[in-house]
């Protein structure tokens, strides 16, 4: 059956009207329903620029004493570890630290000295923190000396290389570390399966260092060094209270270590 013409005309006009309306509709309501996404984007992106924050913060002892990593920011410290950064700026301080080093004119009577700490500088315990919380939950004491004692800890490439520089350039090795005498042979022999040999000494606690302070204990340990003779050119170490004190050394290497903080 066919349409007289004015009908035609005005189903024509209708229809036109109807697309033109939707279309108009349809491009003012899509922004509504895509704003859930915007906002869930822009909170990612507040709080992964809090966390990168956080991490200077904590890294240039801005932060203060502080016992656990903020629970918001494990997921952050994740991709630092796992997607290479990490390993990115332990390269760079640790790149600094041999130019530095190959200023120093070694006398060759042994005595030209570099320290380095071992826990999270030379050995690192990520595989330990990553099963508990990068950082997030409170140190137990018993679980990581279970870990210690497995004597699997790798070491960092960085670390090592500048380690090997060192020994080649003719420094005397000092390792100071905060762990116990009772644990020396396993540190050794895990720093040996790590790649490091030919040190000068292993400095661990005493039964008469215990209870004391990480910075008074180190400090005092490279106080004995320096009585002995030897001229601390450098240190390396995670921990601000591995560099500060007394007897400290002519420049000090701060490497990289948001997980925890030994005052």
């Amino acid at each position: 059956m066919a349409f007289p013409r004015s009908n035609s005309i005005f189903f024509f006009t209708f229809l036109l009207f109807a697309v033109l309306i939707n279309t108009a509709i349809s491009s003012r309501v899509s922004p509504f329903i895509k704003l859930p996404t915007s906002v869930d984007e822009s909170l990612s992106s507040s709080l992964e620029s809090y966390c990168a924050s956080w991490r200077l913060a904590v890294e240039t002892d801005n932060a203060g004493k502080w016992t656990v990593v903020p629970s918001q920011c494990v997921s952050s410290l994740e991709t630092y570890y796992d997607k290479g950064q990490f390993d990115k700026d332990y390269s760079v301080v640790a790149g600094y630290a041999y130019a530095y080093a190959k200023t120093i004119t070694v006398k060759g009577d042994g005595k030209d000295a570099w320290v380095f700490d071992i826990d999270e500088t030379l050995l690192s315990n990520l595989e330990y923190y990553k099963a508990h919380g990068y950082g997030s939950e409170p140190y137990n004491s018993l679980a990581f000396n279970e870990w210690v004692l497995q004597g699997t800890a790798p070491g960092f490439a960085a670390s090592l290389k500048l380690f090997n520089r060192l020994k080649k350039l003719g420094f005397a090795l000092i390792l100071l570390t905060g762990r116990d005498e009772v644990q020396r042979s396993v540190t050794e022999q895990n720093l040996l399966d790590a790649g490091y040999s030919g040190w000068e000494y292993l400095l661990l606690r005493g039964h008469e260092d215990q209870g004391k302070a990480a910075v008074q204990y180190k400090s005092e340990q490279r106080s004995r060094m320096v009585k002995k003779g030897y001229r601390l050119h450098g240190n390396t170490g995670d921990q601000w209270s591995d560099l500060q004190g007394f007897s400290v050394a002519d420049r000090s290497f701060k490497v990289p270590n948001p997980m925890y903080y030994i005052p």
